[in-house]
């Protein structure tokens, strides 16, 4: 691995790492990665601002938590399916519709214009924080930003106490493929550590460009990035929860595009879950949903149909991407709530079937008589309302569905949006005096860090 941050460079070597083939490199021995692996959480808790919405993984029932997309630069307005560049105002947009969605166990915050590009993670994190009590998912686009955002945190979670107790914010950490860790891909480690709270150990090769072509091969230089960062962080953050994160992408050849949802980026997703679950028993996550067309059309669930329970069935703990599009460059809220009932879906079909004497129900069958039904059978009065009934999509005929005007789950879904922004609480969801804390700590970081650039970063 390529380490450029001193600190780290110098713990790994007191912990027995070598100097590689080249200057930078480091080889992590075999006896240290095998001892980081073991002594790894293998459950996590990721909790929420309140304690209601605390999520244990793996779940119980074996099944995976969903998050919405992050880093999108891109939004669609849900009133009218404008698009225009991510702001502030569409991020709040973001929280108040994933406050509504009950499989969504997290949010991830977008990337926002309107602000310094340079302190945009702290401008959107803050914003997302203060609408929603649910877990939020930390991006920092660079090392002075780091702290910032760790305060921020702990002042939406009610203390840096408060944070470390209940951890209401985890972090990403994500070398750049292959196998090269930034100075803050190393100091997001060493921060999580000091403030208590679990690290996404994310992985983002691209097959065919920062990644080896096919998938099986894919499928292990992502895990050894992963490896990588576990490694790492039981070394200067021991007992750090460390939750594994190949999100795999594809190149497209023709175009130079990265693809997310090719059958080849998904192959890799699965291999590469599979490996990190079963082969090492870390948590692990990875997309369930997004797709690689502009827009939410029919292409579009297609894609995150078949991305998402390929997923589930590889064995994922949390499913992501819900209501990315365009490779996770753009955010469209009703998308989110298609992906939300989508997750219900999925969930239900990955929950094995009972089979017993009670569900199989074999002596009835033997009984029925020529021409009989089994509706009025108390064993299907018994059980017809565990049948998993669809919120959004609609189960119409069509005289039904023609005098609703050809009504959609798309129009279902735009419609529990706009009811979502609208009862969302203009100041948020936290006190005043949090809220005065978050703006000054975002203040401060656009003094502080802009002119650490000396003016080199614009308004975006």
């Amino acid at each position: 691995m390529m380490i450029v941050h001193p600190t780290v460079k110098a713990a790994l070597l007191r912990a027995g790492a070598c100097e590689g083939t080249e200057a930078g490199r480091l080889r992590f021995p075999r006896e240290l990665v095998a001892e980081a692996l073991a002594n790894a959480p293998k459950s996590i808790r990721l909790s929420d601002k309140t304690r209601a919405l605390d999520m244990e993984l793996p779940r119980t029932d074996g099944s995976f938590i969903l998050r919405t997309g992050t880093g999108a630069h891109g939004y669609v307005n849900p009133r009218d399916a404008s698009y225009y560049n991510m702001d502030l105002t569409a991020a709040g947009e973001i929280a108040a519709v994933a406050n509504t969605l009950d499989k969504v166990g997290f949010i991830a915050h977008p990337c926002v214009h309107g602000v310094p590009e340079i302190t945009a993670d702290i401008h959107s994190y803050g914003r997302i924080s203060a609408n929603t009590h649910k877990h939020v998912w930390m991006q920092p686009y660079q090392e002075n930003n780091v702290e910032y955002l760790m305060k921020i945190a702990a002042a939406a979670a009610g203390g840096e106490d408060a944070l470390r107790g209940n951890p209401s914010t985890s972090v990403i950490t994500c070398p750049f493929s292959p196998l090269e860790f930034k100075f803050v891909d190393t100091e997001v480690i060493i921060q999580a550590g000091h403030y208590g709270v679990p690290v996404h150990a994310c992985s983002l090769p691209s097959a065919g460009g920062t990644g080896p072509l096919f998938p099986s091969a894919a499928a292990l230089m992502a895990p050894a990035e992963v490896v990588g960062m576990v490694t790492m962080a039981h070394v200067l953050a021991p007992g750090t929860p460390v939750i594994a994160t190949p999100l795999m992408f594809a190149l497209d050849m023709p175009t130079g595009s990265a693809l997310q949802s090719s059958v080849e980026a998904i192959q890799a997703a699965s291999l590469s879950i599979q490996l990190v679950k079963q082969g090492f028993g870390l948590v692990a996550r990875t997309y369930g949903s997004g797709a690689d067309t502009p827009d939410s059309d029919h292409q579009s669930m297609a894609d995150r149909a078949f991305l998402m329970q390929t997923g589930a069935l590889a064995g994922a703990d949390i499913l992501g991407g819900v209501g990315q599009l365009e490779c996770a460059t753009v955010f469209c809220p009703v998308q989110a709530v298609l992906d939300k009932e989508m997750g219900t879906m999925m969930r239900r079909f990955t929950r094995p079937p009972q089979i017993d004497e009670a569900s199989l129900n074999w002596q009835e069958m033997l009984n029925v008589s020529v021409g009989g039904h089994f509706l009025d059978s108390d064993h299907t009065v018994h059980g017809c309302r565990d049948k998993q009934v669809p919120e959004i999509c609609p189960r119409v005929g069509r005289d039904d569905y023609e005098e609703s005007g050809r009504r959609t789950a798309f129009n279902v879904a735009r419609d529990h949006d706009l009811a979502a922004i609208d009862a969302a609480p203009e100041e948020g969801v936290l006190s005043a005096d949090q809220r005065k804390e978050i703006a000054t700590l975002a203040a401060a970081a656009d003094k502080h860090i802009v002119e650490v650039y000396k003016g080199a970063v614009e308004t975006i």
